[in-house]
């Protein structure tokens, strides 16, 4: 669902950059809460993750593809404001270095495939656990029906925000029935990715997740009548668990292999966003990329002749690179929250 430039017209385009910049300043404070040591190499691992998997379109209809959007996967595991920083970080290195989704379209893309389907999913999964046991099957079939959300609600998002900038005269009407409709297909995909993933990491490390926090209920036990709390069980010893540097290393490797060499495999069908817009005529004023003349543009390697190696090699780089930003973001901002409750910052009364 990138959006290219062209698309959407110049006022409309910088209002929605306003709206991503306060969305992104407000996340950084935000994410100052969620992220400390143990999450905040996650959230670098999350974004790389969401890079190499978006590489892997799927089919969803007849000459249509599909793939992650990444906002719901991101809310859950290392919560909502922290989702937003990763989705952004990744349009930005997609629309910098490979030329996918516009620049001038970068605050469309922001606030379409980052904080809408973020705010949406996360809202939806805190609906539904407060409604479900506390359990891991809760937390899976919750983040099913999130991602599954989130998805359609990008594509209205993207409808409203043609209706008010579009470049080109088209039925709003046809537009949003084709874009709803492709993108029900595509949120089945992005929620079997998403469920699947949540489900995977809160099988070996629940603690790290954003949103199975306080999965672990108190156990009540009736004593001379009264109910009371049970004693907390001692914690698995360390042999037990999943350290944090192996589940790292654990996605880093997955998410580079999934870049580097399933992406060949990949669908090569446009997305829903392209179908629509070529069915539709959306992409008639379609502006040349500004980074189209980058080494990794269209996700290859410049001179690199074989198509496997050009594009399993510009794979990997991507999610080296969004790996790295990625994490000097997220230890800036855990940094800045160390910095902020160090005693030498905090107010004391004798």
């Amino acid at each position: 669902m990138h959006v290219p430039d062209g698309f959407i017209d110049a006022p409309t385009s910088a209002v929605t950059g306003v709206v991503a910049a306060g969305a992104l300043a407000v996340s950084l404070r935000g994410a100052r809460r969620e992220l400390d040591e143990r999450t905040a190499p996650l959230a670098g691992l999350v974004a790389a993750f969401i890079f190499a998997v978006q590489m892997l379109n799927f089919p969803v209809a007849a000459g249509t593809s599909g793939h992650l959007l990444g906002g719901a996967l991101a809310a859950i595991l290392v919560g909502p404001y922290t989702a937003v920083l990763c989705v952004s970080v990744v349009l930005l290195m997609q629309g910098v270095l490979f030329a996918d989704g516009g620049l001038t379209a970068l605050g469309v893309n922001i606030t379409d495939m980052a904080i809408v389907t973020t705010v949406v999913a996360y809202a939806v999964f805190k609906g539904l656990l407060a409604m479900l046991p506390r359990s891991r099957r809760s937390i899976t079939a919750a983040s099913f029906v999130a991602a599954l959300l989130s998805v359609p609600a990008a594509a209205v998002v993207f409808t409203l925000i043609y209706a008010i900038g579009g470049t080109t005269d088209v039925s709003i009407a046809k537009v949003a029935t084709a874009m709803i409709g492709v993108h029900v297909l595509i949120g089945i995909g992005e929620a079997v990715i998403t469920s699947l993933t949540v489900a995977a990491v809160v099988a070996v490390r629940p603690d790290l997740v954003y949103g199975a926090r306080g999965l672990r209920q108190k156990l009540r036990l009736r004593v001379n009548g009264e109910l009371v709390d049970a004693p907390d069980a001692a914690p698995a010893p360390a042999a037990a668990r999943t350290s944090r540097r192996t589940l790292w290393i654990t996605g880093l490797v997955t998410s580079l292999v999934l870049a580097g060499f399933v992406s060949f495999y990949a669908s090569a069908n446009p997305d829903g966003l392209e179908k629509v817009a070529h069915d539709k005529g959306i992409d008639k004023r379609t502006q040349p990329h500004h980074s189209s003349d980058s080494p990794l543009a269209d996700y290859g390697v410049k001179d690199v002749a074989n198509a496997r190696l050009s594009g399993g090699l510009a794979g990997v780089i991507g999610v080296g690179v969004t790996a790295v930003a990625g994490s000097a973001v997220f230890w800036t901002v855990r940094r800045r929250r160390d910095h902020d409750v160090s005693p030498a910052h905090t107010n004391t009364s004798v």
